[in-house]
């Protein structure tokens, strides 16, 4: 694993890496072009096993990470050290994500597949850098590649110094407020195929939870719980009871105040600690106390070990 702490972005930048001005049209052919040139400037590199790796990652997760911006990645075994190709248009690339807009900044990455962190860091001090939009364009229109390396000089982008938890945090998960009704949970927890919900009330503080353990919990009498025999209730008639009122129960009245939580600027071990400990497979992230984003366990074992 190779030590970034004093991680330059300008020492990974090659001007013969750095494509200006591409009138190519589509993400496929740019991420193509980008590895034929890691494969041309690097002994023992390969363009077809750079777009595999690429080709997996994204199956998992997109590519574009912000409007304009558009950061393709592969792990490769055979990588000692951080490679990266850029290129820029200004007219804009095709990426198939219409809610983002055209891609104006292409970064391919290529990290060793035994450093399970650095992708993420890298993508988080590139996305930091490009966050305005009005930055994207600007270096969109940068006409050369010695261009190129010296607005990102000028920029001091930073590696951060290690990974954290807002880094792999989900910031638009699905949410629910506190005066949505039982109806409304059940279904937007069938419709999105997610298990736990965050519950915010109408100025956007977090409440609670809402899972579809809950939802089971809240429709069974305590009783039923402590009986063996259940073979007199026919018809799931305590079900049928919590649906005939399900559009006038709110979920304040059977949300959970209880739940994991973690602040986004904790290191992202402590989050692993934290799905260990607790046994929990999604942690909500706050900011000072308000709400941020949540993770999910298996987005975590995406991120580090596959993606």
């Amino acid at each position: 694993m190779n030590d970034m702490s004093s991680f330059d972005f300008c020492n990974y930048l090659a001007e013969g890496n750095i494509i200006c001005q591409t009138p190519v049209k589509t993400g496929e052919e740019i991420i193509t072009k980008l590895a034929e040139r890691l494969a041309f400037n690097t002994a023992g590199l390969n363009k077809d096993e750079i777009l595999e790796k690429v080709h997996e990652r994204e199956a998992l997760m997109p590519t574009v990470v912000a409007p304009g911006l558009a950061i393709p990645h592969a792990r490769m075994s055979n990588v000692e050290n951080l490679l990266i190709a850029v290129a820029t248009s200004e007219n804009g690339i095709d990426f198939n994500t219409p809610e983002m807009g055209p891609v104006r900044v292409v970064a391919l990455i290529v990290t060793p597949a035994d450093d399970p962190g650095l992708h993420l860091q890298v993508v988080a001090a590139l996305a930091k850098m490009l966050l305005n939009p009005e930055m994207v364009i600007k270096m969109s229109k940068l006409e050369s590649p010695g261009a190129i390396i010296d607005f990102c000089c000028d920029s001091k982008m930073e590696l951060p110094a290690y990974l954290r938890v807002r880094d792999l945090m989900d910031r638009n998960p699905v949410i629910l407020y506190e005066s949505d009704t039982l109806n409304t949970c059940i279904a937007t927890i069938a419709a999105n195929h997610v298990d736990e919900i965050p519950v915010l009330d109408e100025e956007g503080d977090l409440r609670g939870v809402v899972s579809a353990h809950d939802i089971l919990r809240f429709s069974l009498p305590e009783h039923i719980l402590w009986m063996d025999d259940l073979t007199p209730i026919l018809r799931f008639q305590p079900f049928a009871e919590m649906l005939k009122n399900a559009q006038d129960t709110k979920l304040a009245d059977f949300m959970r105040e209880s739940f994991e939580s973690i602040d986004e600027d904790a290191p992202a071990v402590q989050l692993v600690k934290l799905f260990i400990v607790s046994k929990a497979k999604q942690v909500i992230v706050t900011n000072a106390g308000r709400f941020s984003g949540v993770v999910k366990m298996d987005s975590v074992i995406r991120d580090l070990f596959w993606a």
